[in-house]
Parts: C-alpha cells; sequence; structure tokens
C-alpha cells in the first residue's frame, strides 16, 4: 500500500492536531541547553605515526547570539573574565617576552645579512642584484612572522612607508586648556589610607555618550522633529567614534600623568547613537574627568564632503584605456584627482578647515568602585551585557516613529564616506584610495554601513595593551589549563586535548563543505552534545571529589 493509500485510508488530519518535533530543531535545543555548539565545523586531526584520522567537532566561535548562542556565550564569559582581571590590579602587569629560539636567532642573523647585501648593492648601483635581494629578505621576513617573532614586516622599509602628513597641534580655541604631566610608566593608580589603617585603592567606571541631534522622545528615542534631527552629523560621529576615545586616552594620560589602562565597551542608546561604557583601573578626580571629556575633540581632515558633485545615476566610471585605469568624470572623460592628490589639496590650502570634528557630549557618568565588592561584579556584568549582540539588534525600534527613525540613520549612513577607500568618496569626485573597477557609490560593503552596526565599524571590546598583562588567547588558555587540572586532580580525561609535548605528531585540517568526507551535520551537531554533555558530567563530578577529599582531610586533621 502507497503512502497516499495509508493517508486516505487513516483519513483527515483533525484541525489543530500537533505535529511531532523536527530532529534537526530538538538537537539545536538541545545543544544550547547543554552549552553545545550548534554549528560545529568539522575538523581533520591526522596521527603522523599511525596514519589514523579522526573526524573531530569544534566550536564555530562565533561572539553573536544570533548565529551560535553558546559559542557568543562563552565568549561574553571570557570577556568578564578579562575585564576582571585587570581592574583592580595593585601591581604592576607583567608582559614576559619569551627567550628567542635557536631558529629566530638563526633567521635574524640571515636577515640582518640580507640587509647589509641590500645596502652593498645600492652603493654599488645593481639593481638586478637589489631586487634579487629584497625578494630574500621579504622570504625571510615571512619565516620570521611564522616563528612568532613581532616588528618583522617588510613594509616598513623606508622607501614603502607612506606620506606622513604634518597638521597643526595648535589647540582649538573654543575648548579649555588641560594640564599636561610627562607620563610615568607605571598604571595602578592611587592608594588611600582610613584613619583605622585601612588601605584602598578604588577604581572608576565612565560612561561617555555623544552629543545631542535633536529633542528625542523618552519613551523610544524618535526625534521629536525628524526634519530637525541632524542625521548626517549623527552618522559621521558614529563612523569616527573611534579616534574619539583613542583621543580621549590620550588627553587623559596627560592630564593625571600616569598610564591609564581601560577595558571599554559600546553599546547604542535608544536613539541609536553609540556610547562608552570604560572601566579604568585606579582612581581619577571626577572634575578632572570632566574637564577632559569637554577638552577632548577630534578633528577629520579628509576632503570637503558636504554637497555631492554626482549623483547615484550619474556616477564616476571606471576607464581601463588610460595608463593606468582610473575613474574619470562621465561627461567630460577628465580623471579624478587621486586620494593623495586630494589630501595634498587641503594641505596647501590656508584657509582649509577640517571636513569634520567630534566631541563627546555634556552627559557624562562618573562612579568609583572597590574591589571586591557587589557594585563591582554589578558593573562588569553591564559592561559585557550585549556583547552577544550587534548594535542594531540591542537598539531595535519598539515603536514605528523608532523604526522610521532608524530606517533614515541607516540611509544617512548609506552616502557617508567611512573609511579613505570608501567608494561613496566618487560622487564628491575623489578617487578613493586603493581603487578598482566596481565600485558603486552607495553600496560600500564595510561594516559602519551595514543595520547591525549604526555606523560603528570598530571593535565592540576596547581593551588597553597593560590591562591584564595578558591577551584574550592567554586568559582562554588560562581557563582551559583551569578545566584539565580539575579533571586531571580525579585521574579524568578529555578527548582530543593534544599535550604540548604532541604538538608536532597530529596535523589538524579543517574539513570543507566541498570534501568528500564532510560529515552529516546532523550527526555531527548530535556528537557535540554528547561531548559537552560528557565533558561537563567529569567537570561536575571532579569538583565533587575535590570538594569531598578537602572535607575529609579538614576533619581528618
Amino acid at each position: 500500500m502507497t503512502a497516499e493509500q495509508d493517508e486516505q485510508e487513516a483519513g483527515p488530519v483533525p484541525v489543530g492536531k500537533l505535529t511531532g518535533p523536527v530532529m534537526r530543531e530538538v538537537a539545536k535545543t538541545s545543544a544550547e541547553q547543554v552549552g553545545a555548539c550548534i554549528r560545529p565545523l568539522a575538523v581533520r586531526r591526522i596521527d603522523r605515526e599511525t596514519g589514523a584520522t579522526t573526524v573531530v567537532p569544534i566550536p564555530c566561535g562565533a561572539t553573536r547570539a544570533s548565529v551560535c548562542g553558546p559559542c557568543a556565550d562563552r565568549a561574553r564569559r571570557l570577556r568578564m573574565w578579562q575585564a576582571q582581571q585587570g581592574w583592580h590590579l595593585d601591581t604592576e602587569p607583567e608582559t614576559p617576552t619569551e627567550e628567542p629560539t635557536v631558529r629566530q636567532r638563526a633567521l635574524l642573523g640571515e636577515r640582518a645579512d640580507l640587509e647589509q647585501d641590500h645596502a652593498d648593492a645600492l652603493e654599488a648601483g645593481e639593481m638586478a642584484r637589489v631586487l634579487d635581494v629584497e625578494a630574500a629578505i621579504e622570504q625571510t621576513d615571512e619565516m620570521l612572522r611564522a616563528e612568532g617573532v613581532r616588528g618583522a614586516d617588510s613594509r616598513a622599509r623606508g622607501e614603502d612607508k607612506p606620506k606622513r602628513r604634518a597638521r597643526s597641534t595648535k589647540r582649538r580655541q573654543d575648548v579649555p586648556d588641560l594640564p599636561r604631566f610627562p607620563v610615568r610608566a607605571t598604571t595602578t593608580g592611587r592608594v588611600f589610607e582610613a584613619p583605622n589603617g585601612r588601605t584602598y585603592r578604588p577604581s572608576t567606571f565612565v560612561t561617555l555618550t555623544l552629543p545631542s541631534y535633536g529633542p528625542v522622545r523618552a519613551q523610544d528615542g524618535a526625534p521629536k522633529d525628524p526634519t530637525r534631527y541632524d542625521y548626517r552629523r549623527a552618522a559621521r560621529d558614529a563612523i569616527h567614534l573611534g579616534e574619539l576615545f583613542d583621543r580621549f586616552v590620550q588627553n587623559l594620560r596627560r592630564a593625571v600623568g600616569w598610564n591609564v589602562q581601560y577595558f571599554a565597551a559600546v553599546e547604542p542608546q535608544r536613539r541609536g547613537a553609540p556610547h562608552l561604557h570604560a572601566a579604568i583601573r585606579g582612581t581619577i578626580p571626577r572634575k578632572l574627568i570632566r574637564q577632559v571629556v569637554a577638552a577632548t575633540y577630534h578633528q577629520v581632515w579628509w576632503p570637503n564632503h558636504d554637497q555631492p558633485l554626482y549623483t547615484e545615476d550619474h556616477a564616476p566610471l571606471w576607464d581601463e584605456t588610460r595608463g593606468p585605469a582610473c575613474y574619470v568624470d562621465p561627461d567630460t572623460g577628465t580623471p579624478l584627482p587621486s586620494w593623495e592628490a586630494a589630501l595634498d589639496a587641503v594641505d596647501d590650502d590656508p584657509d582649509a578647515a577640517p571636513a569634520h570634528v567630534i566631541e563627546f557630549g555634556t552627559q557624562v557618568d562618573i562612579q568609583g568602585v572597590l574591589s571586591g565588592t557587589e557594585k563591582s561584579d554589578k558593573a562588569i556584568r553591564y559592561l559585557t551585557k550585549y556583547l552577544t549582540k550587534s548594535l542594531g539588534e540591542t537598539a531595535e525600534p519598539e515603536t514605528p516613529a523608532a523604526a522610521a527613525h532608524m530606517n533614515r540613520l541607516v540611509e544617512a549612513l548609506r552616502w557617508e564616506p567611512c573609511s579613505e577607500s570608501c567608494p561613496n568618496w566618487l560622487l564628491h569626485g575623489v578617487t578613493p584610495e586603493n581603487p578598482k573597477p566596481g565600485m558603486v557609490p552607495g553600496q560600500c560593503r564595510a561594516k559602519a554601513h551595514k543595520r547591525e552596526h549604526l555606523g560603528y565599524g570598530g571593535r565592540r571590546c576596547l581593551v588597553s595593551r597593560k590591562w591584564s598583562g595578558k591577551t584574550l588567547t592567554e586568559h582562554r588558555g588560562e581557563r582551559r589549563d583551569h578545566v584539565l587540572k580539575v579533571l586531571g586532580a580525579v585521574g579524568a580525561t578529555t578527548e582530543h586535548v593534544t599535550d604540548d609535548g604532541d604538538l608536532a605528531r597530529y596535523d589538524w585540517q579543517l574539513i570543507g563543505p566541498r570534501d568528500r568526507d564532510q560529515p552529516d551535520r546532523l550527526q555531527l551537531l548530535l556528537r557535540s552534545i554528547a561531548q559537552r554533555r560528557r565533558w561537563r558530567d567529569q567537570y561536575d563530578q571532579a569538583k565533587t571529589d575535590i570538594s569531598s577529599a578537602t572535607r575529609d582531610q579538614g576533619e581528618a586533621a
């Protein structure tokens, strides 16, 4: 009997009868419950000694909950750990540098000999030999970088350095002056002593916002009068927020006289404008922070781009008949000035003004925080609360007016130049940096133009170099080592963990979607769930055994 006959024999399905759940959806829900990656990657582990191959599911490592919730939550918790480790340090963080290996020293010696050969060839005018030596230098630098040597970059050679443009460092007359002290190498704040002899080393939590672009409604952030809301300024401020924060940190360090360290997160306000929450190590007078905020600004020295010279339908064209190929006026065929030529024109104009000036708003929140308090833990949770969401997801409009406001902001961002290489420069009669055919104004693929980023194209987490003395990868390794230590204390083992001594024994290869041995996605997800549950059970049992052993030792003593 066919399936159709079976269905006719059974009769029609009653209205409202529930159908069974889909296997893949059940597996996805189960993965989220146990904290397993919902879209694991398949990796091939090859044992060089035996030739055995094992397919291992590994987490995708996504940082957005919309992509993979469990991986995003792990990334957020790692950021919480990083913020906690560096905020209230009472000693200077150490950044140890590894001793150079024999291989690194040998490559460096070879690099030094090549540099001497390059200088000799230049002095003798042997240009063919110069080119050969430069190619050898390039290869040696690549090997040095592969060995983990920082700063090995052939592009830093003198003839390849970009032109440095001198700008006036004279401060504007409409901003307050700041005290300037030599910045000492210390990164920890002041210590205060109470009458009872107890010492305190408080830290600071600061929230910085951008200025107003027009009155908005408190309930949804939509403008009271959209026609008077300055969308152009809002878009440009969002694009250049990262540069403004860098300038704020520089001014703050010079004003206090020590190397201020920070852990900051960028979040959107209800109106769609980004703002910053920053945990700062050490305490700084509130009055001084407000002075620094009021005196901080960033000038964008780009060609003026207030009024476009072309339209989307009548934009410059790519002309390959010229040597070299370039963008030209669609009517006259005249080449557009290059990016460097446009900047030269700005430099040569004595009356030139910056294309945009960005400043912080007057709304500044400053709080003192002590280590080990509930306020400190709450601040860290608040600092990392929305890291699993994009800016656009966090500022999701709740009313039709707010949705229309977001649409207008995104449309304004669509046409603003976001960088030196943005195609939108073509509308203003300037060739973008590093031009190529197919550049279309209004279709730049940079993050700043996408709705989910709301103009801010930088990193969501901004962490200073000496925050904790460790990189995020090193913090991740610490947490991994802690788990393995707990498991090892009771003799538990975890599959697919390679000892440091066996690094040379195994090869790891990512299995692509077109590889013949690509495993079934559902099977891979189920294996990831089983693996996560097994690890969690082992870890929980290990902690229970350690607690029991510690309690027994205490009772025996």
